[in-house]
């Protein structure tokens, strides 16, 4: 089956609550340099979410490998070996260089997580995971953690460009891959809570506030079932649980060390102190200035 050009990207303006990054080129040829990012490198990442009209065709493939998690909805992937159905939780490894065309369905567009990769290992990587150009498409056996480790990928690459960022980005990126390929031979056995596979992600980034659609999607669920199950498992709303977890790292902080409010406020991810405060009060019943003040153990 040959790729042609007549269905290019069909839309290029971006998916409300998108999130993308994408490394200048004399950067890349800058880090392929170094020992360590020549063997694995992110040069595009990205978070499409409900990507309506989402579409690209390659006639000669990328310059890079792809690989796309789908968390949500459907889509179609096309290659030389025909046309490939990609559902929520399933992901889909594209070798550079091959002939491709992928797409979101028009009734259920899917939400994907994707990379672009280069380095001397990435080839062995994808191996690993399984994916080949007759059949691109794997199953993914936790596609929260999956998720939650391009969501680290994005978070990094949204900082700055430097070296220190593109070796984390890289180590998260790595780690993606590996999973896949672990999830390859574990597929069979039962998979891993969604929903405690999202919490683990919040304890692990709590100065960072989370939006409901992306822990939704890293769930490969709806917004509305995500919550639903979310409250069941903890008795709270996501967000509501998010605020909680802050506040009892603010609680250990303002325990163990005696910088300002307003510097507790920062490190647990509130850039403005009264507002933390007021959250502080809320949840307490006092003040982070009384509750310091307060005999404790």
């Amino acid at each position: 089956m040959t790729i042609t050009p007549e269905r290019q990207a069909r839309r290029r303006e971006g998916f409300p609550g998108q999130r993308m990054r994408v490394l200048p080129r004399p950067l890349v040829a800058t880090a392929l340099a170094s020992p360590v990012l020549s063997q694995l490198l992110v040069t595009d990442v990205g978070y499409f979410p409900r990507a309506s009209s989402h579409g690209r065709a390659r006639a000669h493939g990328a310059a890079q490998h792809v690989v796309i998690v789908c968390a949500a909805g459907r889509g179609t992937c096309t290659l030389p070996s025909g046309v490939h159905q990609v559902g929520a939780g399933q992901a889909v490894a594209l070798p550079a260089g091959l002939p491709h065309r992928y797409e979101a369905d028009a009734a259920e567009p899917w939400t994907i997580w994707w990379m672009h990769l280069v380095g001397h290992q990435v080839p062995a990587l994808l191996e690993a995971v399984g994916a080949t150009a007759d059949q691109p498409v794997v199953g993914v056996g936790d596609p929260a953690r999956v998720v939650s480790l391009i969501d680290t990928v994005i978070r990094r690459m949204e900082r700055d460009e430097t070296m220190a960022t593109l070796l984390a980005s890289s180590g998260a990126a790595w780690h993606a891959l590996a999973l896949l390929a672990a999830d390859r031979r574990t597929i069979s056995r039962e998979q891993a809570d969604p929903i405690e596979a999202t919490i683990e992600h919040l304890r692990a980034n709590v100065s960072t506030r989370i939006s409901l659609v992306d822990l939704a999607g890293m769930a490969g669920l709806s917004v509305s079932h995500y919550s639903a199950l979310f409250r069941r498992a903890t008795g709270y709303g996501a967000l509501e649980y998010q605020t909680r977890l802050r506040m009892g790292a603010a609680r250990e902080l303002l325990d163990t060390t005696d910088g300002p409010v307003a510097g507790v406020a920062a490190r647990v991810g509130y850039a403005d102190a009264l507002y933390f405060s007021r959250q502080f009060r809320r949840i307490h019943g006092i003040s982070p200035t009384e509750y310091r003040s307060h005999d404790k153990g």
